[in-house]
């Protein structure tokens, strides 16, 4: 009888960048996870984890519930998850194989296994090292999408220039008068290399920050997908000859990484050490550049740890499975 699969929750509050690292991770671990949003109530969504008290009381309305039986593994992202993963492994007498992305601020011997870019100063002998974020890009993926959205970028020129767009976060501002700028820059870099370009926004790309790129880039050859209808994110990086990437998340640059094309940064105002440190080593290994209007090509092998993390977690579940 073949053995069954192992189930896998994945703990994280709803924010795009860290439900995909934890289902990137679990799909290339090979199990179907069920995601937990966590909507922690007050007192504990006030608290850092290490103060959380009767964590599984923690959860309010709008989360899914933590209830037996408990899962063979869980991983999670974020700080409201900490507490809840080994909440949950202490309820399963210690069966459940708990890991967590990111720092998680407590000791990090309690979890089986955590998972830290390079740029987070935490090391162990249960701590994978990464240079940036897990994610959901793979082959299969990108060359799916690119087939299935080609023809709406057929009638541009080449090279097409893929721009991934954020928006303000704590670290950065992304605001109207930054994406004009940006939007000026992209025109001119059309006009220079005859590009077309494929730009793409996010769940934190305001409105007004759309409507600008939208009146700039009216002068140059371009498509914009601005949030509604099928997203051609995957699409549009396999289908890029360059990617520029705004500088205020980690995961669209590592996830541009993969593709093994020139990668540019658009620089925005604002940063931490944390940022600064991540976007120094993805230059100083060659995968990134800062983006100043000029293209040219470069070689680097793609970067694809989604898949590393998951084969020694294999390795892990497997030594601690064997007698």
């Amino acid at each position: 009888m073949p053995k069954p699969m192992p189930t896998c929750w994945l703990l994280s509050e709803d924010k795009a960048g860290m439900v995909n690292q934890c289902l990137g991770l679990a799909e290339a671990l090979g199990v179907e996870p069920v995601w937990k949003r966590i909507v922690p109530r007050a007192p504990w969504k006030y608290l850092p984890p290490r103060l959380w008290f009767a964590p599984l009381a923690a959860p309010g309305p709008g989360s899914d519930a933590l209830t037996p039986p408990w899962p063979d593994i869980t991983i999670g992202c974020g700080r409201y998850a900490v507490r809840l993963a080994l909440a949950i492994k202490r309820a399963s007498g210690g069966r459940t194989f708990a890991v967590h992305i990111q720092d998680p601020k407590v000791d990090a011997r309690r979890f089986d296994l955590i998972v830290v870019p390079g740029h987070d100063r935490l090391r162990g002998e249960n701590v994978i090292v990464t240079r940036g974020a897990l994610h959901r890009v793979t082959q299969a993926r990108l060359d799916m999408e690119a087939a299935r959205f080609a023809p709406q970028l057929q009638h541009l020129p080449r090279p097409l220039v893929t721009v991934l767009v954020g928006g303000s976060n704590r670290r950065y501002r992304l605001e109207a008068e930054e994406a004009r700028a940006l939007g000026a820059q992209l025109v001119q870099l059309a006009q220079d290399y005859r590009a077309g370009i494929a730009l793409s926004v996010s769940r934190r790309t305001s409105p007004a920050v759309i409507e600008a790129l939208r009146r700039a880039l009216a002068a140059a050859p371009s498509v914009i997908w601005d949030g509604h209808g099928d997203n051609p994110y995957f699409a549009w990086l396999a289908l890029a000859d360059f990617i520029i990437v705004t500088c205020d998340s980690v995961s669209m640059v590592t996830e541009a990484c993969y593709t093994g094309k020139p990668v540019y940064v658009a620089e925005l105002p604002g940063g931490s050490r944390r940022f600064h440190a991540f976007h120094q080593a993805m230059r100083a290994a060659g995968y990134t550049r800062r983006f100043e209007g000029k293209l040219d090509k470069w070689h680097y092998a793609p970067l694809r740890e989604t898949a590393s993390v998951a084969a020694e977690l294999r390795a892990r579940l497997q030594s601690r499975a064997t007698p």
